[in-house]
């Protein structure tokens, strides 16, 4: 008895530390803008090969969806292609 009694309680903190935490979380949340990232990362050619001067494509994405950076021709193996999808999406 002394074992059930102590997997229910165990079980019991784990659920509602669970829920404390799912609730911070909701809380506490910053909101990003990962969405143009990704959108971002899909229109390049994902080699990531680092040619940008970022650590790959999601790095160059990032960048460019933060403001960090706003030269959207830096992606060399993309050619012409690639920089006018990043035109479209960025609204250049």
């Amino acid at each position: 008895m002394d074992i059930l009694n102590a997997v229910l309680l165990l079980s019991g903190l784990g659920l509602v530390l669970g829920l404390v935490l799912s609730i911070v979380d909701t809380l506490v949340s910053v909101p990003s803008d990962d969405d143009k990232a990704k959108e971002i990362e899909e229109a390049l050619p994902g080699y990531n090969c680092g040619v940008c001067g970022y650590p790959g494509c999601q790095g160059y994405a990032a960048a460019l969806a933060s403001g960090e950076t706003d030269d959207i021709s830096l992606c060399i193996p993309g050619k012409k292609a690639t920089v006018e999808k990043l035109a479209e999406i960025l609204n250049k």
